[in-house]
């Protein structure tokens, strides 16, 4: 039984350490070689003993008898002498094997010793395996645990973002519809100025309505021209009727050097003077229109559509921009009503 447990420890140790199973079987099997050896030897000793106590038997009787044996006292005296030398070489014997096995029962402690060193030193390597384990599934548990935390979070800022894509698709798609609207309703406004120098796009998410100097103002001048006036004063009523809209009016010209003799200095000076006069004339026959929509401003030479290289182009230059830009918010209040 205890061959069996041994046998069965030896076999977990060699599949949890580094000794190989044919080292301990070989070790088992040298083992079981000196306690049989042992077992032997102490038989051997056993029947050396009852030999010796049947011996001293035999001499007490004999001790017993010397008095009727005197005549066999000789020869008793020679089988005593003869057994005491035999007794010595038994004894001899006995000492050596004596000897032999307690050396050999040594080396087999140390043997066993080491064993149980190195079966210690495995159960506490594989104890810190399996403390490192523990902790590694410990720590993989938090991970998880983390992930499924993370991809929570991901999840519900993916749904953010659908919804905010949604919306602001829906925003992008108001403003639009609201931006064709209001080309449209520009258009239709300017038809009849759509051969004198008008030109109206849609780009960036802006109406552009652009206005050559030919049709507004005369050379060197900020004083709209009779056309000019016609064409804001339809402009304006199409701003008054649309609340919704943000006005930049912006002055253009060429790099022609100004050449005029007022205050104004520089062509600098003259944009910003007929985006002012622009803003003042659709305030006036648009008196609806709030004035903090509009802004104004001027660019003089620097802010071309295309290089001053022509007359032909140098003209398309000199031009004033109005951009009309959908307040979205505005918009998007008034379509949730």
């Amino acid at each position: 039984m205890k061959r069996l447990i041994l046998i069965g420890s030896v076999a977990a140790l060699g599949l949890s350490s580094c000794v190989s199973l044919s080292e301990m079987e070989a070790l088992q099997a040298k083992y079981d070689q000196t306690t049989k050896q042992y077992n032997l030897t102490r038989q051997e000793l056993l029947e050396l003993k009852e030999e010796n106590a049947e011996l001293t038997r035999q001499n007490q009787s004999l001790g017993a008898d010397m008095t009727d044996l005197t005549l066999g006292k000789a020869a008793a005296d020679a089988a005593v002498d003869s057994l005491t030398r035999r007794i010595e070489q038994m004894s001899h014997h006995y000492d050596t094997t004596m000897e032999n096995y307690i050396q050999e029962v040594a080396g087999k402690s140390r043997d066993l010793t080491r064993a149980q060193n190195l079966l210690t030193a495995r159960t506490k390597e594989l104890g810190d395996k399996e403390r490192e384990l523990q902790a590694r599934q410990t720590e993989l548990q938090q991970q998880q645990e983390e992930f499924q935390l993370q991809r929570s979070q991901l999840l519900a800022k993916q749904h953010q973002l659908e919804q905010e894509e949604a919306a602001t698709k829906a925003q992008l798609e108001a403003k639009e519809r609201e931006l064709e609207a209001v080309r449209n309703s520009v258009t239709k406004a300017l038809t009849g100025f759509a051969d004198k120098g008008l030109g109206i796009e849609t780009r960036d998410g802006k109406v552009y309505v652009s206005l050559e100097n030919k049709l507004l103002f005369p050379s060197a001048s900020w004083t709209v021209s009779k056309d000019g006036v016609a064409a804001i004063k339809e402009l304006a009523k199409v701003l008054e009727a649309d609340s919704t809209l943000n006005i930049m009016v912006e002055g253009h010209t060429d790099n022609d050097a100004y050449r005029g003799s007022t205050a104004v200095k520089d062509n600098w000076d003259l944009s910003v003077m007929r985006a002012t006069a622009i803003v003042k004339l659709l305030l006036q026959h648009g008196p609806g229109i709030n004035p903090t929509r509009i802004e104004a401003c001027g660019h003089g030479e620097y802010a071309p559509k295309v290089a001053n290289d022509s007359p032909e182009h140098k003209a398309i230059n000199r031009r004033t921009e109005i951009i009309l830009t959908p307040d979205l918010d505005k918009l998007l209040r008034d379509m949730g009503r």
